[in-house]
């Protein structure tokens, strides 16, 4: 089956000599959403910047349904729909006719219809014949997700589409990510807002310093690398862990009250048991007992560093 999107030893390197890409290989599937995340710097915009067309390769190939985008740009571009990061947008024009030129752009015919469904579905069509200019920051941006949908693209990058918006923006926006999903729609998205990526995607990406560290199935990634603590409330207060208990990987509150356990998902009964039995053998009691588990902040924080 050919992927939405695929990336073959793709690099890009500046007059500078900076790097920002280097040896980029990912494949994207057909009807997934895949949320690319990293620190600022990393490459994120500029992977995103050259799929679209906007930035050209030093070198790799990039496919599109299967069609090249340097040889069939038009025809791969056209399945693309892009919301960038910075609010660029027709300052002087009204909500309606920016939308609507940017279906034209594409060569589709005028579709009043679908143009008021997808201002409905952004919460837009109060504003459709307000001027841009008069519109708020969280507004020029739903502007921006308007006309990335205008020409029904086949694939949809958001790149930072929630960032300095406000909440409300955020929940229709996650609205109509998932009836696009439903659709069949590819979705790429970049954010910092951690939690929503660990809610809405499919597969995680991570990069760094222009490299892709992982890429894994957001459920693999949580029980692969996901940490999981078990938190003990101690009935007496001790000065410090005892020795037999130390090659375990445990922690002790700095007034002596509570030992913490951090352990693999992998054979996780075992070793609790086995932690269990060396307590009571040491005399240590416990009155209450709680467990936590990696969140997917905590395991980006990790591969990042790894990376370094």
């Amino acid at each position: 089956m050919t992927s939405a999107i695929s990336v073959k030893n793709l690099n890009k390197v500046y007059d500078s000599g900076f790097q920002a890409l280097n040896n980029i290989n990912l494949d994207i599937q057909r009807g997934e959403i895949i949320a690319l995340l990293g620190p600022n710097g990393a490459g994120k915009t500029t992977l995103i910047s050259v799929i679209c067309g906007i930035v050209n390769p030093s070198s790799g190939q990039i496919l599109v349904d299967g069609d090249d985008i340097q040889t069939e740009y038009r025809q791969t571009r056209s399945k693309i729909g892009l919301v960038p990061q910075e609010l660029t947008t027709d300052a002087f024009e009204t909500v309606w006719n920016t939308v609507n030129f940017s279906r034209g752009l594409f060569g589709k015919a005028s579709n009043p219809v679908l143009i008021e469904q997808i201002l409905k579905d952004l919460s837009l069509w109060d504003k459709k014949d307000n001027m841009i200019m008069t519109l708020s920051g969280g507004m020029k941006r739903r502007v921006l997700i308007a006309k990335a949908l205008s020409h029904e693209p086949e694939i949809l990058f958001l790149d930072e589409p929630t960032a300095g918006v406000d909440v409300e923006l955020r929940k229709d926006m996650w609205i109509v990510i998932n009836k696009l999903r439903q659709s069949g729609v590819t979705i790429i998205l970049t954010t910092h807002y951690i939690e929503e990526a660990e809610e809405i995607a499919d597969r995680i990406g991570v990069i760094n310093k222009g490299e892709i560290v992982l890429v894994e199935g957001k459920d693999e990634l949580m029980h692969k690398l996901g940490k999981k603590q078990v938190i003990l409330q101690l009935r007496q207060d001790i000065p410090a862990i005892p020795e037999p208990l130390q090659h375990y990987d445990l922690s002790l509150s700095d007034d002596g009250s509570e030992l913490t356990y951090t352990f693999d998902t992998e054979g996780e009964h075992l070793g609790i048991t086995a932690l269990m039995d060396d307590l009571s053998d040491n005399n240590i009691r416990f009155k209450d007992i709680n467990t936590k588990k990696s969140s997917l902040e905590e395991i980006f924080v990790q591969l990042v560093r790894e990376s370094e």
